[in-house]
């Protein structure tokens, strides 16, 4: 129960919900509570007058005060009178306990609804401000589980187990009073068997507990597994992978319906032992009444008998619900736990405690830089030292793991140095507040991810306050405006889940023109036209160099673009810089660029014959 403790912020913020629906859940017990004496009441009356003789004044004296009041009034009445008075006040208690009932769901239910839309937005956020290494070792199934069915768990205890929990203690707080103050000793033979159920209920809860949160990992298992085959569909068709793909899903999902089945036959115990252990505390009720009733003995009345047994019929669905009630207990506490994994789960990259803002001008340097991956053990970045003036425009070349984009990612300070600096302007990056140091470079990824929207929208996702001009214009800049002036709905063209709908190279054009709206002082573009022919390449590398004027900007490639004209071209091998110089110094050293040049000079040629 530790675990659901992280939730009592939330019932301290709808505090005057839950105060509410505890008044309405007592309100509505104490009005059902009066039906079982005006029921014993009228019975007696009844008894009473078939036999001729007069109800004994001692026999209301354990009613309820209100009954009381009640009772002396029906006194004055005739006996039909009285009968009839009695049936409509019990209808009218039925009446009133119901609608207090209505408020008592329209109260806590209400909380618990608030309570699910707060916490979800509470993962959601957390989310957001983890950093990319937890990313890397966390599948989007499990995130999404763990914000959809586990919060849905939890909503079950903070609404419908709550309530039944306070109704429960209500329903079973009024009934045990009023049935001791009426007669101790046939209280005692009545509930005699309220000990096997409470055993029984704790054998069970133990093992409920462990099979939800076995059963819980396995949806995630099995969420995990759906999502990356919708995501990867079409590779999945591209190798005729569809049986094999739906033979695991099945594997999983069996597994999950064995396990969940297995669950069910557990949580099935409790309801036939209710039933049981009910029917048995009534038979008792009535044959010790009975017996009592027959022999004389002082009090017993068979309205008692009634009222009893309506008593035992009242709190039939509160014990059964205890089961019901501690199983989503059990439930919760299980996805409380998974939660708090993910809540207590401290981002590596912080903010600063005393931030700075500068205004970033692009004055970048390296000193003695190493970064090493920790989910992998790769050594990304060796002794890497680089100095870049504002203004320039830096080339950063090598084979695929040479560290290139893991410069991108440590100027984002997606990640951060395991030893050695990087300054920015002079300042420590380390230093600057994050949401300013990220808003002020416009960063183009090598890996382009579209949402799932138009493409307004996602052109728009870089600077959401730019007009329609400002769209139109980088889309021309990134050369993909007349292709999507072709499309029939023009940039409100949905692109579909991470842009299925379009091309590659449609694709990666859009996410250039993302990051060309923005319009900073400085720009990181990673790898970002690997997906374009030849003749695009061309276009856009010539709208490039009249959109770099005057701004900083790192170009990370694994192509010499030579419409380009970069102040210094950095090559790198293995996390190491090995070459640094112009284009035309780095060709006259007739090293690792030059013969890249070559190369690439060679395919092309062979890719124009």
């Amino acid at each position: 129960m530790t675990q659901l403790s992280t939730l009592n912020k939330y019932f301290w913020k709808y505090k005057w919900l839950f105060s509410l629906g505890f008044l309405f859940v007592i309100l509505t017990n104490y009005f059902r509570i009066l039906a079982p004496q005006l029921t014993g009441y009228v019975v007696n009356t009844v008894v009473a007058s078939i036999s001729g003789t007069n109800i004994s004044p001692s026999s209301s004296q354990t009613y309820d005060r209100l009954v009381k009041v009640l009772i002396d009034q029906f006194n004055t009445l005739p006996f039909v009178k009285q009968i009839l008075f009695a049936g409509l006040i019990l209808i009218g208690t039925a009446v009133v306990s119901g609608f207090f009932m209505f408020l008592m769901r329209q109260t806590i239910i209400v909380m618990s609804r608030h309570i699910e839309f707060d916490q979800k937005n509470e993962i959601f956020n957390h989310y957001q401000t983890l950093d990319s290494s937890f990313y890397k070792t966390h599948s989007t199934g499990d995130l999404m589980n763990r914000i959809s069915e586990d919060v849905s768990r939890v909503r079950s205890y903070t609404g419908p187990a709550i309530m039944y929990f306070i109704n429960l203690a209500a329903t079973i707080g009024f009934s045990l009073y009023f049935m001791f103050r009426s007669d101790a000793r046939l209280t005692l033979v009545a509930l005699c068997p309220l000990p096997i159920l409470a055993g029984t209920i704790y054998f069970v809860n133990t093992i409920i507990n462990r099979k939800s949160e076995k059963i819980q990992a396995m949806l995630s298992h099995l969420t995990t597994n759906a999502q990356e085959s919708f995501s990867g569909i079409r590779v999945i068709k591209s190798f005729v992978q569809e049986k094999n793909m739906a033979s695991f899903f099945e594997q999983n999902s069996e597994a999950y319906r064995d396990n969940s089945l297995s669950l069910a036959k557990t949580e099935a115990i409790y309801f036939p032992s209710m039933g049981l252990l009910i029917g048995l505390s009534t038979l008792i009720t009535i044959l010790v009444g009975g017996y009592d009733v027959l022999n004389n003995v002082p009090g017993a009345s068979i309205g008692k008998i009634a009222e009893f047994v309506m008593y035992i019929q009242l709190l039939t669905f509160p014990v059964s619900a205890i089961g019901w009630t501690a199983s989503m207990t059990q439930r919760a506490v299980a996805s409380q736990r998974r939660i708090n994994e993910f809540l207590t789960t401290n981002p590596l990259i912080r903010n600063p405690e005393n931030p700075v803002n500068p205004v970033i001008r692009g004055n970048i340097t390296f000193h003695q830089a190493n970064f090493t991956y920790q989910h992998t053990g790769i050594h990304a970045i060796k002794d890497f030292s680089l100095a870049i003036a504002a203004g320039q425009k830096i080339a950063i070349v090598g084979r695929t793991g040479s560290g290139k984009s893991t410069v991108a990612q440590l100027l984002l300070r997606q990640f951060d140095l395991q030893s050695g600096g990087l300054d920015i302007d002079g300042i420590p990056i380390t230093e600057i507040d994050l949401d300013s140091l990220r808003k002020q470079i416009s960063y183009v990824p090598q890996d382009v991810f579209l949402f799932s929207d138009s493409i307004k929208n996602n052109i728009l996702f870089g600077n959401e306050r730019a007009s329609d001009e400002e769209v139109f214009r980088a889309a021309k800049q990134a050369v993909i405006y007349d292709e999507i002036m072709r499309f029939p709905a023009g940039f409100k063209t949905l692109v579909g889940e991470r842009g299925v709908m379009l091309s590659g190279g449609q694709k990666q054009r859009i996410s250039i023109a993302r990051g060309l709206i923005k319009d900073p002082a400085f720009i990181i573009m990673d790898d970002c036209l690997s997906a374009v022919d030849a003749k695009t390449e061309k276009e856009i590398t010539g709208n490039l160099a009249e959109y770099l004027r005057g701004k900083t900007a790192i170009i990370i490639t694994h192509r010499i673009f030579s419409l380009l004209d970069f102040d210094k071209i950095v090559v790198l091998e293995e996390g190491r810089i090995v070459e640094t110089g112009t284009h035309a110094e780095l060709l006259s050293r007739g090293g690792y660029y030059a013969e890249m040049y070559r190369r690439q000079l060679l395919a092309d040629e062979n890719a124009t014959a």
